[in-house]
């Protein structure tokens, strides 16, 4: 028997993955395979859903935003479980996703993983924890972690934005000190992103950035003066900002992040790991079906 271990967020957009179970049933079912489902339940340990994993599955199926990939990959990754993933970007934040070349349609983005061959991809790792898409820690990087659920479900991205905008009256530089690639970046920033992925709030940041090259893509916006920040903000929304001195950009397979501040870190929308964080790249970490060849 094939088997697709099928692992679904209800509380992802509105539930809008609820909708669509049947007909997820029924398009595995006519190549030859028996979805078996797990739902994501609050206060319950995601490695629950590996307890009946054997050699008759073939992959894990996911259905949820940039979290629950993280969670699932995670997951996955301390129960020592090597299935190749595909993934239904139905979450509020699909950056990953759609990075690999998913879209919202459940029809096509079934069709892709059901006809494609697994692809080796990269993934994150900071201290014990894994990440698919983007660390980040510095200002504006707790935004996910304290934006209500029926907020996203509502607003979508636009709670995200309100949500920022609130912490504008904390804005400060911070000091934090950086190591990679043999050089030590110090000054004064404001924000530090680590791509393993391209856009984040669904902003395409890390222009460059190959999902199988080995190397994380670092981003820090350095300390200025406020008007001279949402200028270059506004740069990083139109994807201008590679250039930017205010910017310093950094391809690196590891790095070193340390920092006193006492600020929070964040690994693709969830609380991340305390500092310092020792950030690397795990080259081919994990297989995916239905990536565009990128």
């Amino acid at each position: 028997m094939n088997k697709v271990k099928f692992i679904y967020n209800p509380y992802s957009g509105e539930g809008a993955i609820l909708k669509e179970i049947d007909k997820i049933i029924d398009m595995h079912q006519k190549k030859g395979y028996t979805i078996i489902p797990y739902r994501i339940e609050r206060g319950v340990d995601i490695k629950e859903a590996f307890k009946d994993i054997d050699e008759s599955y073939k992959y894990i199926l996911i259905a949820g935003g940039d979290g629950t990939i993280d969670s699932v990959v995670n997951a996955m990754k301390q129960e020592g479980i090597e299935l190749p993933i595909g993934i239904l970007p139905v979450g509020t934040a699909n950056d990953f996703a759609r990075f690999l070349g998913m879209t919202n349609n459940i029809d096509n983005d079934i069709e892709k993983i059901l006809n494609s061959e697994p692809m080796k991809i990269d993934i994150g790792h900071v201290n014990d924890k894994y990440f698919v898409n983007v660390l980040s820690t510095g200002l504006f990087t707790d935004v996910s972690q304290k934006t209500d659920t029926n907020l996203k479900n509502t607003l979508g991205k636009l709670a995200y934005y309100i949500k920022g905008i609130e912490q504008l009256p904390k804005f400060r530089s911070l000091d934090v000190k950086i190591t990679a690639n043999g050089k030590i970046y110090d000054t004064p920033m404001y924000l530090i992103l680590v791509f393993n992925g391209q856009t984040a709030g669904g902003f395409k940041i890390a222009l460059d950035a190959k999902v199988d090259d080995g190397l994380l893509d670092v981003f820090i916006l350095k300390s200025c003066h406020i008007a001279e920040f949402i200028h270059v903000f506004l740069k990083f929304m139109m994807g201008e900002h590679m250039d930017d001195p205010r910017v310093e950009y950094v391809k690196t397979k590891e790095l070193l992040i340390e920092s006193t501040e006492g600020i929070v870190t964040d690994i693709d929308g969830e609380k991340g790991p305390d500092f310092p964080l020792r950030v690397s790249c795990i080259k081919d970490g994990i297989e995916v079906l239905g990536v565009n060849k990128l």
